[in-house]
Parts: C-alpha cells; sequence; structure tokens
C-alpha cells in the first residue's frame, strides 16, 4: 500500500521540536516516536518539565544570592553613587517594563492561535462524528426496515398467494435479495464504537482548552497588573506597594517557569505526533477497523480503490432485482389476488427508500469527507496549535527575564527610598533653610517669629540702626554705596545678587551644621559686629 502525502506536510517547527532529545528519568535515550501509553515516553516529556524545574531552581538561587550581596555588601551612600545607581534602577525598571509589556502581546497572540488551532481540531472531530453517527443511523434503519417491515409484507402475500407457487417463488427470491442486502450491510464495520470514541475525545478536549485558555488569559492579566503596580510603586515610591509586588513577581515567577515547562512538553508530544499522525491512528484503530479501510481514509487517493465498494454494489443491484420482481408482481398478480395490492405497494414505498439510504451511504462512505476532516483537524494542531504553544513558551521567557529584571531593581529602590527618607529626618526643624521648615512657616505664622535667621537678624538690625547716631549708619553703607557706584562705573548694570549678603538680608549659599551651631551660639552685638566686617 502506498504511504505518500501530498496533501499533508508538517511544518518545519515540529520537526525542530521532535529532533529534542527525549530522555527518560534515569537519563536513558529512548524512541522519539509518539506512543503516549509508552511509560518511557511519558517519562521523557516529563523530564523536560523537570529541566524547567531546574532552571527555575537556579533562577531563584540566583535572586537569593544577588539579595544577600545587595544587603551584605551595600557600599556608603554618598553624592556621587547616588546618581549612577538611581540610573542603573531606572533602566531596569524601563527595561523589565518594555519586556514585560511584549511578553504579554506575545502570550495573548500565542494563547488566541493555540485556541484557534484546538477549536478546529474539536470541529473536525464532531464532524467527523456526525458522519460517522449518519453512517450507522443509515445502516441501522435499513436493516430494521428489510428485517422487520419487509418481513411482514412477505408473510400476509404468501399467504395470499398460496395457490399460486410461481408467485410464492418469486416472494422466496425476494427474501433472498433481502437477506443478501442484510448481510452485505452487516459486513460493513461496526461505526458505533469509533463514533462514542470521537465524541469523548471531542468533549475532553473542549472541556481542557476552556481551562487552558482562561489560565493563561489570568496569568497575562496578572503580569500585566503586576508590572503596571510596580510601576506604580516606583514613581510614588511607595515601600509597602513595591513589598507587595515584590512577593507577587516571586509567585509569577514560579508560573512563568511551570508554563514554560508545561507547554513545552505539549509542544514535544505534539510534534511527534503530526511528524507521523498516520502511523498512530493505524496502531490506534487496528482492534476496531480494518487496516484497508483505515488507509482508504487517511490518504484517500485515486488509486486506491474503495473497500465498500463491492458491499454496496451488491446491494444496489438486491434492489434494483426486487424492484423488478414487485413491478411485475403488481402489473399480472394484482388483476387477480386484489387484496394483494396493498403489501406489494408497500414493499415497493420500503424498497424506494431503501434506495435513497443507499445513496446517502455511498455518499457518507467516501472518503473524501472524512479525510477533509483529518486534515482539518492535523492543520489546527500541528501549524496553528503548536505555533501557539511556541508563542506561549516565548511569553514564558519574556515574563521570566521581565520579572528578574524587576525583582532585581525593587530592592535597589527600596534602598534609594530608605535612604532619602533617612536624610530627610536627620534634618534639623530648626534650620531656617530646610524646605520643611518653611513649610511649616507658611502654614504656622506665629512658629516664624521664633526662627532665628540671618533674614530676621537682619531686619532687627535695621531697626537697631535707627536708634544709633547716623555716624554709623553711614559707615555701614558707605561701602554699599561706593560698589554700586563701581559697578555703574565699569559699564555693568549694578546687580542685587552682588550686594554684601548682610546687606540685603538673603541667607548664604551654603549653610553647613558647623557654620549653624557657631551662628546660633553667637549674640546679636557678635553678629553686628561681624556684618561690620564683612562690609569693611
Amino acid at each position: 500500500m502506498s504511504s505518500i502525502r501530498e496533501n499533508y506536510i508538517a511544518p518545519w517547527w515540529t520537526y525542530w521540536l521532535h529532533n529534542f532529545p527525549h530522555v527518560n528519568l534515569n537519563f536513558q535515550p529512548i524512541d522519539n516516536t509518539f506512543t503516549p501509553q509508552d511509560q518511557n515516553y511519558q517519562q521523557s516529556l516529563i523530564f523536560l518539565g523537570c529541566v524547567a524545574a531546574t532552571g527555575l531552581g537556579l533562577n531563584l538561587l540566583c535572586l537569593a544570592i544577588y539579595l544577600s550581596c545587595l544587603c551584605c555588601c551595600r557600599k556608603d551612600e554618598e553624592e556621587e553613587s547616588k546618581r549612577p545607581n538611581s540610573c542603573c534602577v531606572t533602566w531596569s525598571a524601563v527595561a523589565a517594563g518594555l519586556i514585560s509589556c511584549a511578553a504579554v502581546g506575545v502570550g495573548f497572540y500565542g494563547n488566541s492561535e493555540t485556541n484557534d488551532g484546538v477549536y478546529q481540531l474539536t470541529y473536525s472531530l464532531y464532524n467527523a462524528n456526525h458522519t460517522l453517527g449518519g453512517v450507522d443511523s443509515l445502516v441501522t434503519n435499513t436493516m430494521g426496515s428489510m428485517e422487520s417491515g419487509l418481513k411482514q409484507h412477505l408473510a400476509r402475500l404468501d399467504e395470499i398467494f398460496a395457490t399460486r407457487g410461481d408467485y410464492v417463488q418469486t416472494l422466496r427470491f425476494m427474501q433472498q435479495m433481502a437477506d443478501n442486502i442484510i448481510k452485505q450491510l452487516l459486513g460493513l464495520p461496526d461505526w458505533d464504537t469509533a463514533k462514542v470514541d470521537l465524541a469523548a475525545i471531542a468533549d475532553q478536549t473542549t472541556y481542557v482548552e476552556y481551562y487552558r485558555w482562561l489560565t493563561y488569559l489570568l496569568l497575562l492579566i496578572l503580569d500585566l497588573l503586576i508590572c503596571l503596580a510596580a510601576c506604580l510603586g516606583l514613581a510614588k515610591q511607595s515601600r509597602w506597594l513595591l513589598t507587595t509586588m515584590m512577593v507577587f513577581g516571586v509567585l509569577t515567577l514560579i508560573l512563568s517557569w511551570g508554563s514554560l515547562g508545561v507547554d513545552l512538553a505539549t509542544a514535544v508530544g505534539t510534534s511527534d505526533f503530526c511528524v507521523t499522525p498516520d502511523k498512530f491512528i493505524m496502531n490506534q484503530t487496528k482492534d476496531l477497523i480494518s487496516s484497508d479501510i483505515v488507509h482508504y481514509y487517511l490518504y484517500c487517493s485515486q488509486t486506491l480503490t474503495n473497500p465498500f465498494q463491492q458491499s454496496l454494489t451488491i446491494f444496489q443491484r438486491s434492489l434494483t432485482t426486487m424492484q423488478i420482481q414487485i413491478q411485475g408482481l403488481l402489473q399480472f398478480a394484482v388483476p387477480l389476488f386484489p387484496t394483494a395490492e396493498r403489501d406489494l405497494l408497500g414493499i415497493q414505498h420500503l424498497l424506494n427508500s431503501s434506495e435513497a439510504s443507499l445513496h446517502q451511504l455511498t455518499a457518507l462512505l467516501d472518503c473524501r469527507g472524512l479525510n477533509k476532516d483529518y486534515l482539518d483537524a492535523l492543520i489546527g494542531v500541528c501549524y496553528d496549535g503548536v505555533e501557539g504553544l511556541l508563542y506561549l513558551c516565548l511569553f514564558s521567557i519574556l515574563a521570566i527575564c521581565a520579572f528578574c529584571a524587576m525583582l532585581c531593581a525593587i530592592p535597589r529602590a527600596w534602598t534609594h527610598i530608605a535612604s532619602r527618607e533617612r536624610d530627610y529626618d536627620d534634618i534639623d526643624e530648626e534650620d531656617p533653610f530646610n524646605p520643611q521648615a518653611r513649610r511649616m512657616t507658611a502654614h504656622n505664622p506665629n512658629h516664624a517669629t521664633n526662627m532665628h535667621s540671618f533674614c530676621s537678624y537682619s531686619s532687627s538690625m535695621g531697626s537697631q540702626s535707627s536708634l544709633h547716631p547716623p555716624a554709623a549708619q553711614a559707615v555701614s553703607n558707605a561701602p554699599v554705596s561706593e560698589y554700586m557706584n563701581q559697578s555703574a562705573l565699569f559699564g555693568g548694570n549694578p546687580r542685587y545678587e552682588n550686594v554684601p549678603l548682610i546687606g540685603r538680608g538673603s541667607p548664604p549659599p551654603s549653610y553647613s551644621p558647623s557654620m549653624r551651631a557657631t551662628y546660633l551660639s553667637m549674640t546679636e552685638d557678635q553678629i553686628r559686629h561681624f556684618g561690620n566686617d564683612f562690609q569693611a
């Protein structure tokens, strides 16, 4: 028998996955032929899941080492080191967000492709189940009408034609033709068992696919929400939100590795089937249907002989012979036996309905219908299904990379947030140059009278200078007017920023803690004397 197929060619990615090393749990290579009932073959698929579990363990170990090093080998947070670390955190967060978005997009596409392939498979299975059910129904109805309806009509006609031996002989011949038709119908394969198996496979596949699709949809949404929440936590510098997202990130990392192992094992097993699907189906149906019949439907070539042709031809000839006999009896026996007309017309109607069933049976038993369903199922599984599984594997890999980057960025962001809060808490609330103190002054005006600053001392100096003799005021203002005149003389515009600090009542550009302590310990006379020296 020829096994060359021209209307189905397995895609290249199924051959690539088919060539993956198949190793059982004892690390022994096995045959890559699709035999799901074989224990060693099952172990080879489980081994791929164990590889993914090993990758998960190494990934978590590397993350643990990184976090340990980050906690134990933390550098001193100087001003020079803050900027590059912050930049590293920013770029890590950006990379994690971009990779996560790409992973979600790839995952949605792969989930849709896999669902389309499985839907095409189940649709083809239901179609084939409907075809086999139609064949079984036609065979059952035809046999029932021949065994019961025809037998009753012939029994009554035998009583009516009892006096005519030639008519009785015709009835015996028609009974032989009916038995011959029943024999040919019994020679057809029992499609009832195959029909039930196809329906059960389709129902189970639909059930599993629905929950698989829903699970991946929830996983994709979870990845997207975690990414958005992590970005929000970095933007708001929320430590509790970052901590929560870090826990969920580890959970999603575990789920991503698990989905990678399941998808890879499923893709490899499906590819093993797609490379040699005919061999597997013939092995599964060898105890139910003849190999010639299975081969006829799998390949459906014009060079192949229809295995039902002989049975259908005998069926057609027997019906034609019986119809000729009934026409003769209606023409010659009814004038002599008018009571026989009713039974003869009943037999004629039964033969006409049997002939219509024969035409429908011939069309349903033709290989083109079932072969089309078979090819549609193969294309759905091996093209869309396996391709979608590969995209889901890519989604898992991208999600793993994204969450690794996020888990590396969150601890550094935590460190920066903690250092900023610590530096913010170290600032003295009495510091007049502290932004917090300024906000407190704006919200609490009474507190402003108790704060010591150069501005307050300058204003007090201005008020006190009005009580002293005019000479002191002239001495203190002379350098200022002289400086302003010199600035105008050289063509420059007198800038207010160049006026001595004491004269304009502005704070100095830098204010260290030591200067603050010295300033707070000075009396008003010392400050006035310091201002006069600075102007001189």
